[in-house]
């Protein structure tokens, strides 16, 4: 079985890091907005590969941010649906090695 520690904790992880990743959104909004200091992408797009893409997809509905950017409106949800698979096989696997 997974070590309840272990899922607690990735729990955790993907939580915090998603929150961040939709606040570091809202931040470059309203960055952008009042052509204040920005977020670069590059630590945009690092954040939501290591697992913050979520909290970066809702961060862009909600707040009408990267849009108009392929890397965004493309890349995010491919990165998306990578690490969803990932994850599902992961899960998978280890429910059928009874990990």
């Amino acid at each position: 079985m997974i070590s309840y520690k272990v899922l607690m904790w990735s729990v955790v992880y993907l939580l915090g890091l998603n929150i961040y990743t939709m606040i570091l959104m809202w931040f470059d909004k309203r960055s952008a907005q009042n052509g204040k200091w920005r977020i670069a992408e590059k630590q945009l797009a690092i954040l939501s590969l290591l697992g913050g893409s979520v909290g970066t997809l809702v961060g862009m509905v909600m707040f009408r941010h990267k849009t108009k950017h392929k890397s965004f409106y493309i890349g995010l949800p491919l990165v998306l649906l990578i690490q969803s698979v990932g994850l599902l096989s992961a899960l998978f696997y280890a429910v059928n090695k009874g990990l």
